[in-house]
C-alpha cells in the first residue's frame, strides 16, 4: 500500500522496486537514494545538449546551466507536477542566436529569446483555453516537418570552416558521436554527444588546439555571469519561427508522456507551452540560452520506468549547483572549433531529419504537388540563406523559408479548392499532431 509523501508524492510499492508492467507515476516515488540517482542521471542525460549549445553560440555556459535548473523547476510547478520533463537548451534557437548577435550583440540575441518566449506563452494561454486543433490547421505536418528541417539544413554553412581548417579534429568527433551511439547500451549510448565531445577534445588536445587560458583564470566558486537583453524589432522575425518548432516538441513530449504512463495528458498541453515560454522568457532576461524538453531525458525515464517529478527537482538543482562553478564553464568554454563544429555536423543533420521524419510518420503524400512545393520552396530558400531588409527589419533565411512555406502551403490549397483542382488525398493536412522531435 502505497503512502502519501508530504510533498505530494506517493511511494511506489516499497520504494525500492518497480514490478514488471508497472511504470513509476509523475505523483510517484522510490526511496529519496534511488530518485537522487534517477535525478543526476537526468543531469548526465540532459548535459551534452546543453551546454552544446553555449559552446556554439558564445553564451556563457554555466548563466545557461542555471537558467535550464531553474526552467526546469517553473516547468514542474506550472504543469502541477503532471509532466516530469528537463527543460534544456533549445537548438531551434542557435541560428537566429547567431544571427541576433551579429547584428546586435549578445543582449540584443537575448531580446530575441524573451521575445520567443512570450510568443510561446500566448499560444499556450489560446491552447489552453481552445485546444490543439488549430495548431494543426495552421501547421499540418508537412508545414511542420518543413519549419524543423529547414532550421537545421540553414545551420549546415556554420560547420564549413572547422571541416576546411581542422579536418582531423571535426571528423573524429563526428566518428566519436555516431559510433558510440550504437556501441554503447543504456545511458551512455544516449550520451553519444557528450562521449563524442570528450573525444574529440582529447584529439584536439593532441594537436594544441585547446586553449586553457581562461579556465587557469577562472575561480572555483562564483556567481553566473547574468545579463539584461536589449530589445529589437528587426529580430523578431529571426526568432519567431523557433516558436513553431517549440509548440511542436512541447505537444510532442506531453503526447509522448500521456503514451507511457497510459494517461490522458491533452489538458495540460497549454501549461506545457506556458511553462516553457516563461523559463525562455526568464533565460533571456538573465542571460541564458533558450530552453525545450528534452527527448534525452525520454530515453532515461523509458529504460528506468521512473517518471516521477521529484527526479526532475533533483535535476533542476543540481543543474543550479553546477551554474557557481566558474571554472568548469571556462572549461566547457574551452572547446574548440573543431569539437564544436563536428558536434554541430551530426546535430544540424539530425535536426533536418527530424523534420523529414515528421512528414515519414504523418505520410505526408508528395504525390500532392501542394505538399511537395511547400517543402521544397522552403527547404532551398533557407540553405540558400538570402537577406531581406524591408525598413528596419530583416529577414534571413529561416525566416523567409518558413514565411514561405506557411504561404504556399495556404495559398495554394484555398486556390485550388477555389479552382476544384485540390488533390482527393490531403495527407499531411488532416487530423495528425506533431510528434516528439529529437
Amino acid at each position: 500500500m502505497s503512502t502519501t509523501h508530504r510533498f505530494g508524492w506517493t511511494v511506489h510499492g516499497d520504494g525500492k522496486t518497480i514490478r514488471p508492467g508497472t511504470v513509476v507515476a509523475p505523483d510517484a516515488r522510490l526511496n529519496w537514494f534511488q530518485t537522487t540517482g534517477i535525478g543526476l542521471q537526468h543531469v548526465m542525460a540532459m548535459f551534452g545538449s546543453t551546454v552544446l549549445v553555449p559552446a556554439l553560440t558564445g553564451f556563457p555556459v554555466t548563466a545557461t546551466l542555471f537558467f535550464s535548473g531553474v526552467g526546469t523547476l517553473l516547468f514542474l510547478v506550472i504543469t502541477a507536477g503532471r509532466v516530469p520533463s528537463y527543460l534544456g537548451s533549445s537548438f531551434a534557437f542557435i541560428a537566429p542566436v547567431t544571427a541576433a548577435m551579429a547584428g546586435h550583440g549578445f543582449a540584443g540575441a537575448l531580446g530575441g529569446i524573451v521575445m520567443s518566449g512570450a510568443a510561446l506563452f500566448v499560444v499556450g494561454l489560446v491552447v489552453q483555453k481552445s485546444g490543439t486543433g488549430w495548431i494543426h490547421a495552421l501547421m499540418p505536418p508537412v508545414a511542420m516537418g518543413t519549419i524543423v528541417a529547414l532550421i537545421g539544413l540553414n545551420l549546415a554553412g556554420a560547420t564549413t570552416e572547422a571541416m576546411q581548417t581542422v579536418p582531423v579534429t571535426t571528423f573524429a568527433t563526428v566518428a566519436a558521436i555516431v559510433f558510440s551511439a550504437v556501441l554503447f547500451r543504456g545511458l551512455l549510448g544516449r550520451l553519444s554527444i557528450l562521449v563524442g565531445i570528450i573525444v574529440g577534445y582529447l584529439v584536439a588536445l593532441a594537436q594544441q588546439q585547446v586553449d586553457f587560458a581562461r579556465v587557469g583564470e577562472a575561480g572555483w566558486v562564483g556567481l553566473p555571469p547574468f545579463a539584461l537583453p536589449q530589445f529589437h524589432l528587426d529580430t523578431l522575425a529571426l526568432f519567431l519561427p523557433v516558436v513553431f518548432v517549440l509548440v511542436a516538441e512541447n505537444i510532442g513530449h506531453v503526447k509522448t508522456v500521456g503514451l507511457m504512463t497510459r494517461r490522458n495528458l491533452d489538458d495540460v498541453n497549454g501549461r506545457a507551452l506556458m511553462a516553457d515560454g516563461v523559463a525562455s522568457m526568464v533565460a533571456g532576461l538573465g542571460g541564458g540560452s533558450g530552453t525545450t524538453t528534452y527527448a534525452e531525458n525520454i530515453g532515461v525515464m523509458a529504460s528506468s520506468r521512473v517518471y516521477s517529478t521529484a527526479a526532475y527537482w533533483i535535476a533542476g538543482v543540481a543543474a543550479i549547483l553546477l551554474a557557481f562553478l566558474p571554472k568548469f564553464g571556462a572549461a566547457i568554454s574551452s572547446i574548440p572549433a573543431g569539437v564544436s563544429g563536428g558536434a554541430g555536423i551530426v546535430l544540424y543533420g539530425m535536426i533536418g531529419i527530424i523534420g523529414a521524419r515528421l512528414w515519414v510518420q504523418n505520410k505526408v503524400d508528395f504525390s500532392n504537388p501542394i505538399n511537395l512545393m511547400t517543402a521544397g520552396a522552403g527547404l532551398i530558400i533557407a540553405i540558400a540563406n538570402p537577406t531581406l531588409t524591408i525598413g528596419s527589419m530583416q529577414f534571413g533565411g529561416i525566416a523567409l523559408g518558413t514565411i514561405a512555406t506557411l504561404v504556399i502551403f495556404h495559398g495554394m490549397r484555398v486556390l485550388a479548392r477555389l479552382r476544384g483542382t485540390e488533390p482527393t488525398t490531403a495527407a499531411g493536412y488532416e487530423g495528425s499532431t506533431p510528434s516528439k522531435l529529437g
